[in-house]
């Protein structure tokens, strides 16, 4: 098993890391009768059965696809019908570029608007579910908890999806904070992405 704090790899039955003392999820530590010296006893959790199988760049990567083009399929419903819905504007007024982009503009931030929301509730709804994942994260068998293994809460994975989608949509900076937050998928211990660490939350694949 691992240390969810440093990622020490530890034996089992261990109640504190080795590397950083803290105690080690999956046990916890208590009095056993007559004053004998305190034991580890198993808790009924996901690292009590063996170690932490973290989801690498890769999976996850895949699990992006997955649900963007699930989302893409009743994104690209909407933009054709708000299109749509503008063509007559369009149609008749040619001549006046004024009327045309006042068709438009209002069109493109509902939209935006729409996809920003539908995107959040998506991600957030799901990642909090007893599913623990979004249908992307499920078809790769990742699941997504806090740093003691727990299912998170919806505000939790609010805030994770606003600390990585939100701030990729940040004008100039978003797209290197998008790919630092890759990189980190890739390479960190417990291939925690930027938005991971914020909301202090783990994605781990079923082994």
């Amino acid at each position: 098993m691992f240390c969810q704090s440093c990622g020490t790899n530890v034996a089992d039955g261990t109640a504190f890391c080795t590397s950083c003392g803290r105690p080690i999820v999956g046990y916890s530590v208590g009095q056993a009768s007559g004053g004998a010296a305190a034991m580890a006893v198993p808790m009924a959790n996901a690292y009590s059965s063996g170690a932490v199988s973290y989801a690498g760049f890769w999976l996850r990567f895949v699990a992006i696809i997955l649900d963007s083009i699930i989302l893409g399929i009743p994104g690209a419903i909407v933009y054709f019908s708000l299109i749509a819905s503008a063509l007559p504007t369009i149609v008749n007024n040619q001549n006046n570029p004024g009327l045309i982009v006042a068709a438009i503009l209002p069109r493109i931030f509902f939209l935006i608007i729409v996809a920003l929301i539908g995107h959040w509730l998506y991600w957030a709804l799901m990642e909090s579910s007893s599913w623990q994942a979004t249908l992307g994260k499920k078809a790769m068998g990742l699941y997504v908890t806090d740093l003691d293994g727990n299912r998170i809460s919806f505000g939790k994975a609010s805030g994770r999806f606003w600390a990585g989608h939100g701030l990729a949509l940040v004008p100039l900076l978003g797209g290197l904070y998008y790919l630092i937050d890759g990189i980190c998928a890739g390479f960190t211990e417990r291939k925690q992405a930027l938005h991971d660490m914020i909301a202090g939350c783990l994605v781990l694949r079923k082994s």
